[in-house]
Parts: C-alpha cells; sequence; structure tokens
C-alpha cells in the first residue's frame, strides 16, 4: 500500500485546506515508486465482477509463494499451499527458521521488501524465507478493493503455514511474518489464522487509511506470541496509533531525515528493519510512557531501553509499549 485520496486530504487539512463535502471516486496520486496513478477512492462505489474494471481476486489461485535460502538465494522456488510435496521437494529445511514477507499496495515480487529484507536474512544465517506475491490484488488502481483482501491473502498465507508444518514438521514458534502496509495488516490475519500462536509478526508502517481500531482485519497485538510494529510515515500513509505489542516510532514517527515526501517515509520503513537483521549497532530505543509522549516528541524514560527489530524478534524479552529513537538520514541508519 502506498497512498490514497483520504491521505492526501488529510494532509491538506493539517495546512489549512478545507476538505471537501463530497468526495470524488477518483483522483491522481503516487505509488511507492513515485509514479502518478489515477486512483478509484470511494468506498462506497467499489468495483467488482468480471466483466467491470476491477478484476476478481481469488487468494487460493493467484496469491504466489517464492521460496529462497541459501542455496537458492536468487531464483525463488515456487511452492504451493495445497501441495505439499512443493515443499518437500524444495531446499526448505524445517531446521531453519521460517520468515514469511508479504508486500503492500501496488507492489509485485519486486518488491523491495522482498529483496533487501530476503538478503539480510541470507547473509547473517540459514533462513527459509517465504515471499507472497499477491500482485493480482494488490495492483490495482481501486485502493479499497486491494485494502479488502488482507483477509485473504493473510488466510491463504495461514493455509501455506499448515502445508508446511504437515509437510515438515516445523513448529509454529520457528515462524514469523513481517509485513510491509497493507501486508502488514495481511500479515496479522495470517497470524489470527494461527490462533495468534506463531513466534512474531511485525508490522512496518501498516497502513493508516481506511483502518480503525476494532475492524475484524486489522494488525492486532493478539496475532502472535509477540506481536511489534515499526512507523515512519504515521497518521498520513501508516496508521497513527500502536497496534503491536511493542510499537516504535524511528524519530518520532510522522516524517524521516532526507525524506521530503510521505513515501519517502513509509518506505524507509523496509531499509531500517531490514539493517536491523544484520547491524551489530542496533536501533537502540527509549520506552515512552505514552502515545501522547510521541506525539508531543517528548519522551520520559519509563522502563528499559529495547532495540527495534532484530533478529530473533524481542519475543520473552518483556518489550512492550511505545519506544522512540533517532536514526540517521541515509545507510548505515542505526545510531547504537
Amino acid at each position: 500500500m502506498k497512498l490514497t485520496t483520504l491521505a492526501v486530504l488529510l494532509g491538506l487539512a493539517a495546512i489549512g485546506y478545507s476538505l471537501p463535502v463530497e468526495v470524488k471516486p477518483w483522483a491522481v496520486i503516487s505509488d511507492s515508486a513515485g509514479r502518478a496513478r489515477l486512483v478509484h477512492i470511494n468506498p462506497g462505489k467499489v468495483l467488482v465482477g468480471e466483466n467491470e474494471p476491477e478484476p476478481y481476486f481469488d487468494p487460493e489461485t493467484d496469491v504466489v509463494f517464492r521460496l529462497f535460502t541459501r542455496r537458492n538465494p536468487v531464483h525463488g522456488a515456487i511452492v504451493n499451499w495445497a501441495d505439499g510435496a512443493t515443499i518437500s521437494n524444495s531446499n526448505f529445511n524445517a531446521d531453519h527458521p521460517t520468515r514469511i514477507l508479504i508486500h503492500g499496495w501496488t507492489e509485485d515480487d519486486d518488491a523491495t521488501l522482498f529483496f533487501v529484507i530476503k538478503d539480510h536474512y541470507l547473509r547473517v544465517g540459514e533462513f527459509n524465507v517465504i515471499t507472497v506475491d499477491w500482485s493480482a490484488g494488490a495492483q490495482t488502481i481501486n485502493y479499497i478493493a486491494a485494502r479488502n483482501r488482507v483477509g485473504g491473502v493473510g488466510m491463504i498465507t495461514s493455509r501455506l503455514i499448515d502445508t508446511i508444518r504437515s509437510t515438515t514438521g516445523q513448529s509454529q514458534a520457528m515462524i514469523n511474518i513481517i509485513g510491509f502496509s497493507l501486508g502488514a495488516h495481511a500479515a496479522g490475519n495470517a497470524g489470527k489464522q494461527q490462533n495468534g500462536q506463531l513466534d512474531t509478526v511485525i508490522g512496518l508502517d501498516p497502513a493508516g487509511p481506511l483502518f480503525s481500531e476494532g475492524q475484524a482485519d486489522i494488525f492486532t497485538p493478539s496475532d502472535a506470541i509477540y506481536t511489534e510494529a515499526i512507523y515512519t510515515s504515521a497518521g498520513t500513509l501508516g496508521f497513527d496509533g500502536p497496534l503491536a505489542d511493542a510499537n516504535f516510532y524511528p524519530n518520532w514517527g510522522r516524517s524521516q531525515p532526507g525524506c521530503i515526501t510521505n513515501t519517502c517515509a513509509h518506505n524507509r520503513v523496509t531499509q531500517l528493519y531490514a539493517e536491523s537483521i544484520s547491524t551489530e549497532a542496533h536501533f537502540t530505543s527509549i520506552r515512552c510512557a505514552n502515545h501522547n509522549e510521541i506525539l508531543n516528541q517528548q519522551c520520559t524514560s519509563s522502563g528499559p531501553y529495547a532495540n527495534m527489530g532484530g533478529e530473533p524478534s524481542n519475543r520473552g524479552r518483556g518489550v512492550t509499549g511505545v519506544y522512540q529513537l533517532m536514526t540517521n538520514s541515509g545507510s548505515p541508519f542505526a545510531r547504537g
């Protein structure tokens, strides 16, 4: 997910423009690569049906899973949620931790999330890295339709996990899911389908527009044994309030150094998380008293420091609440 007119309107309101009484169904906005797109944004007029401009999306047939390991770090092997043989005949190793990555709106199998984070995992150790390509549902001008597909993407990802477990015997304790933007909510839905028993689910700047607390398909703290969210464009493209057990707000979470657009800040989260996997400097963060301190940019130390992201995750370390940290404007981002 990258940008919706709702986010644009919120930004205009913040600088003094009044909101129109009636929102038009189309707007020109930019995606993750900064390309202008004509986007359908009226939630009351979602286009559906095979004969309509918005194509039908079936998670069971349209989501593609690719497995990367140190034995095949460049070319992913396709694994099928309904065919355990595709897993048993692959380089999947049940003794190695599994990390599942889910992209956001308008992205596909070339998503920066996949290759940047995958490479960091394979650099530091033996992992089964599985990418979830739901571009058939994400590459649409209709953000509303893409937003409403996070449940289905999570469902089919959970079915793949079921097949992995039944085929290889790997436990839920060895499986983490990391999702970006709309993919963060899809990751949470996969965790829900696993009854919250996966080791960790991490949301990278969970999408904000058209999500609100209490919705059945929003990212929540109970989606895994441990949940973590990192916010880099909170209040515009990213969700504003804390959604996870532990919530990290780099540079106070609303903009990022070196970025002049919300899209840049939104995408920065994938670079930060990727670096956290392999850095020895760590993204050391201070625990604030509450989210209001994040909003006011005045943090009162209220507990032990914690490292944002990282491998393994913070599960079992008592990391909860809201955290603040500062980063550099370019790589390396971590200040230690």
